[in-house]
C-alpha cells in the first residue's frame, strides 16, 4: 500500500509539472483527487490495511494527498501569471492614463447648500429632529384640528404605535422650543412623508426647508424682508416675489409665497413656492404647557415661520420640468450638474 501511495505521488507531480492549461489542471485534479481519481480509490483501501499498518499508511495517504493538491495550486498560480504576463505584454506603460469620470453632488445637495448658505448668513442656526414622529408633535402642537385631513390615514404614513412619518420639517420647530429660550432663528432641513400619488409635481418622500425665529416683537414686516432677501440671494437680484393671503392652522396671518419665472418664449408666469406666517399664538401656548414655563408666553413674544420645498426650487434653479427625475438615479440626467 504504500508503495502504491508513492507511486500515485511520483506519477501526479510529473503529469502536473507538464500541464500548460486549466483543462489539463482540472483533468488531473479530477484523475487523482476526484470520486473516481487514483487518491480516492486508494483511499478506499484502507479498509483492508492490517491494523498495525493502518497509522503509517494514513500518514501517508495524507502526505500524498496534501502534495498534490500543493502541486496543482503551484500551478494554478503559475498559469494565471503566465496569463497575466501576456495581457500586459501588449500595453503601452508610456501612454498617458484615461481620465475617470468625475462625480459630483446631486442637484438637491446644490440647492440645500446654497439655501443654508443663504439663512446662515442671515443668523439662522441648523437644527434637526426624527424623522419618526409624535402626533402632538406633528400636529397637536401646531395647532392642527383632529378633523384635519392631514392627519387622515389617506394622506400620512402612521406607524401601528400610533407614531408617524413626519408630514413636514415643523415638528423640528416644536422640538427646538421645548428645548431653548428666544430669541430662537433656526432652519431645519429634511426629509417629509405624505401619501402623495408620484407625479412629474408630487413625490411620497419629499425634501423640506422650514425656518423659525421667535424673539419679541417680531413683525410681518420681518417675515417679508427675510423671504424677499432670501429668494433674491438664490435666484438673482431681479426676482419678483408676492405674498397671497392664505390658511395654515399654525401661523395667523398666514401667506403663500409666489415668484414670477421668465422662461425663454414663453410668457412669465408666477409659481407657488413657499407658505409662511406669524406664528399663531395657540401654538406658543401648548409649547408653553408642554415645557411648564412662560418661555413662549404669546403675550410677550411673538415670531415667524416659513416652509418650502427643496425639490420644487430644484425644479426652478435647474428649469427640471418632472420632479421623478431627481429620485431615478439616471447618471446621463445628474451628469448635467456636475461642478
Amino acid at each position: 500500500m504504500l508503495a502504491e501511495l508513492d507511486s500515485i505521488k511520483s506519477d501526479a507531480l510529473i503529469v502536473i509539472e507538464a500541464i500548460n492549461d486549466d483543462s489539463g489542471l482540472e483533468e488531473a485534479r479530477v484523475g487523482f483527487l476526484g470520486k473516481k481519481g487514483r487518491l480516492t480509490a486508494a483511499s478506499a483501501g484502507m479498509r483492508d490495511v492490517p491494523k498495525d499498518q493502518k497509522k503509517d499508511v494514513g500518514q501517508k495517504l495524507n502526505e500524498v494527498r496534501t502534495a498534490i493538491t500543493a502541486a496543482l495550486d503551484e500551478k494554478g498560480a503559475a498559469l494565471t501569471a503566465t496569463r497575466d504576463t501576456a495581457a500586459f505584454a501588449s500595453i503601452d506603460a508610456t501612454l498617458p492614463s484615461r481620465s475617470l469620470p468625475q462625480g459630483g453632488l446631486h442637484p438637491l445637495t446644490h440647492v440645500l447648500n446654497e439655501a443654508v448658505s443663504i439663512l446662515r448668513r442671515m443668523g439662522f442656526a441648523l437644527a434637526e429632529g426624527p424623522e419618526i414622529e409624535t402626533e402632538w408633535h406633528c400636529f397637536d402642537a401646531l395647532n392642527t384640528p383632529e378633523d384635519h385631513p392631514a392627519r387622515n390615514e389617506s394622506d400620512t404614513f402612521y406607524f401601528e404605535n400610533g407614531k408617524l412619518l413626519r408630514t413636514h420639517t415643523s415638528s423640528v420647530q416644536i422640538r427646538t422650543m421645548e428645548k431653548e429660550v428666544p430669541p430662537v432663528r433656526i432652519i431645519a432641513p429634511g426629509s417629509a412623508f405624505r401619501r402623495d400619488e408620484i407625479d412629474a409635481t408630487h413625490l411620497s418622500a419629499f425634501h423640506q426647508l422650514e425656518g423659525l425665529y421667535v424673539d419679541k416683537k417680531v413683525t410681518l414686516a420681518d417675515l417679508k424682508g427675510t423671504l424677499e432677501y432670501f429668494f433674491r440671494e438664490l435666484f438673482g437680484s431681479k426676482t419678483e416675489v408676492r405674498f397671497r393671503p392664505h390658511f395654515f392652522p399654525f401661523t395667523e396671518p398666514s401667506f403663500e409665497v409666489d415668484l414670477k419665472l421668465h422662461a425663454t418664449g414663453k410668457a412669465a408666469k408666477w409659481i407657488e413656492i413657499a407658505g409662511c406666517g406669524i406664528v399663531d399664538p395657540a401654538v406658543f401656548s401648548e409649547v408653553s404647557g408642554k415645557r411648564g414655563d412662560l418661555a413662549y408666553d404669546p403675550e410677550d413674544i411673538s415670531g415667524f415661520a416659513f416652509g418650502m420645498g427643496l425639490d420644487r426650487l430644484a425644479m426652478i434653479m435647474y428649469g427640471i420640468p418632472d420632479l421623478r427625475l431627481l429620485i431615478e438615479n439616471d447618471v446621463r440626467f445628474l451628469g448635467q450638474f456636475t461642478k
